[in-house]
């Protein structure tokens, strides 16, 4: 059997040598959305610099809600470098918020998702809105441990505050991770990264919502973890789906938000719809 590459599998800026210049356009985008959009900015989650979100509300009266977490290996990003993604889903009638975060080495995977929890709070008591989480990389694995959390053990908020979320080319286990050089920022150690994992976490309740898309284009062990915790969320009792996006990399994946007849774009609308009036 031949030994996996890790650093080859995971280090997508490798993998992708348009990287820059697929980030750069998202960057164009969302500033050109910012100015025709206006959205409410900065909007505090916490006390830290970082822990802060950006709310683009629909035109439409009460609107259902999509938390958008950005990706980054939970050590590079920046909110306003996504604001983009929030075009198409207010087209539809969806109220989009894109958080930041806390990155490492200054705070831990497991403090990164602390924070996203305290974020959805902050948006739970100022909008009453159950959210559809969605997340790119590191946020898609952001997006799995909100669905994963206990909410029934903060107080505030209803038990089901996440019945639904969406991984776009996620990380839901990250013991690979830790032999590759993202791991100089992370420090993760095997137990930690069992800790962060939210396929090694306990599942959500039954009859939650998980969906894992990945790119046709990606390396095999992303879309191994996309089909591994579809599939061990499913047994669990999880309505699960895993979904592989062809003629998609890594980061072209994320440009389905703003496909008009994207089939991920459709799933991600009926879903924030659904949670919402569910």
């Amino acid at each position: 059997m031949s030994t996996i590459d890790y650093e080859a599998e995971y280090n997508n800026r490798r993998r992708v040598p348009e990287h820059a210049e697929i980030m750069e356009r998202w960057q164009m985008l969302s500033a050109a959305y910012r100015l025709a959009n206006v959205p409410e900015s900065d909007r505090p989650y916490g006390g830290r610099e970082r822990q802060r979100y950006d709310l683009f509300v629909a035109s439409t009266g009460s609107a259902p809600l999509v938390v958008y977490i950005h990706g980054g290996y939970w050590q590079r990003g920046d909110r306003k470098d996504f604001s983009f993604v929030a075009r198409e889903l207010n087209a539809n009638g969806i109220s989009v918020a894109i958080p930041s975060y806390s990155l490492c080495p200054a705070a831990s995977v497991m403090e990164i998702i602390d924070e996203m929890g305290m974020c959805l709070v902050a948006l739970w008591k100022k909008l009453r809105r159950r959210p559809l989480v969605i997340g790119h990389s590191a946020g898609g694995h952001l997006s799995a441990a909100m669905l994963a959390h206990d909410w029934s053990r903060v107080a505030g908020v209803p038990a089901d505050l996440v019945r639904a979320a969406y991984g776009l080319s996620g990380v839901y286990d990250l013991a690979p991770l830790i032999g590759t050089s993202l791991n100089e920022a992370l420090f993760l150690s095997k137990g930690t990264a069992r800790a962060a994992s939210p396929i090694f976490r306990p599942a959500p309740p039954k009859g939650r919502r998980f969906i894992a898309a990945v790119g046709g284009d990606e390396s095999p062990e992303f879309l191994r973890q996309s089909r591994e915790i579809a599939q061990t969320w499913g047994q669990a009792g999880l309505l699960t789906e895993s979904i592989v996006m062809a003629d998609t990399n890594h980061f072209t994946i994320v440009e389905e938000l703003i496909r008009g007849h994207s089939p991920v774009l459709a799933r991600i609308v009926a879903l924030a719809r659904e949670v919402d009036g569910g």
